[in-house]
């Protein structure tokens, strides 16, 4: 079973995926912030990282490039309802990028490339 680290703010987006993934057969750790995503990434390596961008909390971008400075080769999906932030992510590290609000099965697509 492949395992994803999932990291969104939005509790009923982030319950949503989460659920969507579990029924496809992803095994899936997601928290709301990126200080909490990032202790469990150092816990449980994961298969593929996706977090949101713009968080209260710990945002996405600094996720990824605290990813990036520990390995290259865990892909990130980095996800945003703000089109602008999407690109600069891709140039820090993230794998692929998905503009909110997007499918499940967008997300999924993007694993099978990935992993």
């Amino acid at each position: 079973m492949k395992h994803i680290l999932l990291i969104d703010d939005n509790d009923l987006f982030r319950d949503y995926l989460a659920a969507g993934l579990r029924d496809n057969g992803y095994g899936v750790d997601a928290y709301g912030n990126g200080m909490q995503g990032m202790k469990s990434f150092e816990i449980k390596i994961p298969d593929v990282v996706v977090t949101d961008l713009v968080m209260d909390d710990g945002e996405g971008i600094e996720t990824i490039l605290e990813i990036r400075k520990n390995t290259k080769t865990i892909p990130i999906v980095a996800i945003s309802g703000h089109a602008e932030y999407l690109g600069n992510s891709a140039k820090l590290g993230a794998d692929r990028t998905l503009l909110k609000p997007f499918r499940l099965t967008q997300l999924i697509a993007c694993f099978e490339q990935l992993i």
